[in-house]
């Protein structure tokens, strides 16, 4: 405690100069600070390593890069086989649009999906008034969020993947696309379901600890004018909430986008494009997003035009989750000005 620019101890007597703490605020803030600018710059610097390593990728195709054309799987072989090939050109030619289009299409639906728990969070927090039933909800949701994607992963592969490809695969639906893919219940629909049971505990984690941080006399405020409960909740405790909202979808997505054990288990393992003009097939349709495809070709980090092909899809992943958290970043931000004056 401070008096007079003099320090009081616990019993109220004054500190000498010489008993007087070491460590001031002041101290202690330029420690922080110096952590922050630590940690930025370390990231800063490990999205410009993995970029400069995969440059040699970028540069050979420029734009292509991001676009489809042939196989992806027979272009990973080929970059392989250049490097691993004595006095053989390197090749770098990689049209990887079919990796983008899948890692867009399950991280997307599942995001979705799981957003839509939002909605049972919501009514939970209303409806589910007994402390013990919460008491259990919010720590089994929270373990749930934190279970090993690789047990989501054989519990796919066990469970899942089976039941698809018994139940809701036919054989005239194998046969419609046998010369193009082989249905075998690894596929889109098998990632997603899986991916939204991984993203969604960690969602509603975050959007229960917004709802429970907005003001009780707020809430009671609006009740004793007259506005009736529902809209007091929505208008008052989710509006004030939306920042933790949009932190809990930007950090599931972010958790989705660089997924990598679990889909390379249930997600098909084939650098395919699967179309949504197929119908219900889509869903069944194989597939292979980046992260899953860095593991798949590990081993490829032995030849230098795979290496630097791998490089180039995992700074696509990591420029694309600092895009994310600068863009939910700028959300909270504009949010914060209807926030402080509910």
């Amino acid at each position: 405690m401070a008096t007079d620019g003099y320090l009081l101890d616990p019993e109220g007597e004054y500190l000498a100069a010489d008993q007087v703490p070491r460590w001031s605020d002041r101290r202690a803030e330029l420690m922080l600070g110096a952590l922050v600018v630590a940690v930025v710059g370390l990231l800063v610097a490990m999205i410009v390593f993995v970029f400069i390593r995969g440059w040699p990728s970028f540069q050979h195709n420029g734009l292509a890069w991001f676009t489809a054309g042939g196989s992806v799987d027979n272009q990973l072989q080929a970059i392989f086989q250049s490097g691993e090939t004595p006095g053989a050109a390197p090749v770098y030619t990689l049209h990887a649009w079919p990796l983008l289009w899948s890692t867009m299409l399950i991280t997307g639906l599942a995001v979705a999906i799981a957003f839509v728990t939002l909605a049972l969070r919501l009514g939970l927090h209303r409806r589910v008034r007994t402390e013990w039933m919460r008491n259990i909800l919010q720590p089994v949701v929270r373990l749930l969020a934190s279970v090993p994607s690789v047990v989501y992963g054989l519990i796919g592969v066990l469970v899942l993947v089976p039941f698809v490809n018994t139940n809701l695969i036919t054989e005239s639906s194998k046969a419609s696309v046998d010369h193009i893919i082989s249905l075998t219940g690894y596929g889109v629909g098998t990632a997603v379901v899986i991916l939204t049971v991984m993203i969604a505990p960690l969602m509603v984690s975050i959007f229960c600890d917004g709802l429970n941080a907005v003001r009780k006399s707020w809430l009671e405020g609006s009740l004793a004018s007259g506005v009736n409960r529902w809209r007091t909740f929505w208008k008052i405790a989710v509006r004030t909430a939306r920042p933790a909202l949009v932190a809990g979808t930007v950090i599931a997505t972010a958790r989705a986008i660089g997924e990598a054990i679990m889909l390379a288990m249930v997600s098909g393992g084939v650098g395919f494009s699967p179309n949504p003009l197929d119908g219900a097939i889509f869903f069944v349709e194989p597939s292979r997003p980046l992260a899953p495809t860095i593991i798949a070709n590990i081993d490829g980090l032995a030849s230098a035009p795979s290496k630097a092909t791998l490089f180039a899809i995992a700074s696509v992943l990591l420029v694309s989750a600092a895009m994310l958290s600068f863009a939910g970043w700028a959300a909270r931000q504009s949010m914060k000005k209807y926030t402080a004056h509910v």
